[in-house]
């Protein structure tokens, strides 16, 4: 395991490879996508999730991957899709985005811990750790969410109209990682990604 309290990271280029290969899904497609954005920088941190879609009785499958980079955080998605009256064979689609580093201003880390009294701070192993449920939310200003709800008073008796309330919130993207569908191992991966990237939106 990298020890990511220092600022200097081993390039990950070739594990993230490995990855995409074991993972199965379309790799050259992935893999092909991802090089333009990252444009031959070296990769300091990765996170890679590999999950299905259910589009009504049909399975899709969906890979988003984070990267990160000295200067900036990379964010891919595939997908597959079925053949449509357009494209009569089944097909993928990919995005990229490259976002600089200086624009990203939210690295959110909720984890739900099965069996609090049990935790071990401090363990390399995730499954001794015991961590369940790990959801990462980054945010770079594109995408912000708003939640409203009427406002009300102390009073129980007062019918007047307070108008609402709310919050806004950064959420351009979104990661639930779990111990039960990704293992062990990924919560670890995003864990030690969150790390990274917190350690260099901190300069």
């Amino acid at each position: 395991m990298r020890d990511l309290n220092t600022p200097e990271l081993a390039d990950a280029s070739a594990d993230l490879r490995e990855a995409i290969d074991r993972c199965g899904y379309y790799p050259d497609v992935v893999t092909d996508s991802l090089e333009v954005a990252i444009a031959g920088e070296p990769i300091r941190a990765y996170v890679l999730q590999h999950e299905p879609t259910f589009d009504r009785d049909e399975v899709r499958r969906h890979i988003t991957i984070l990267a990160l980079t000295s200067t900036r955080l990379i964010v891919g998605h595939t997908d597959e899709h079925a053949a449509d009256e357009l494209i009569r064979a089944p097909y993928a689609s990919t995005s990229t985005e490259a976002i600089p580093l200086q624009r990203v201003n939210a690295v959110v880390v909720n984890r739900v811990v099965p069996n609090p009294a049990g935790y071990a701070s401090g363990k390399s192993d995730p499954a001794v750790a015991g961590a369940g449920e790990v959801v990462l939310t980054i945010g770079w200003g594109m995408v912000n969410r708003i939640d409203l709800e009427p406002a009300v008073c102390a009073d129980p008796n007062c019918e007047a109209d307070h108008g609402y309330t709310g919050s806004v919130a950064a959420d351009d993207i979104s990661l639930r990682i779990s111990a039960a569908a990704d293992g062990p191992a990924g919560i670890q991966q995003v864990l030690e990604f969150a790390k990274a990237l917190s350690f260099a939106t901190s300069r």
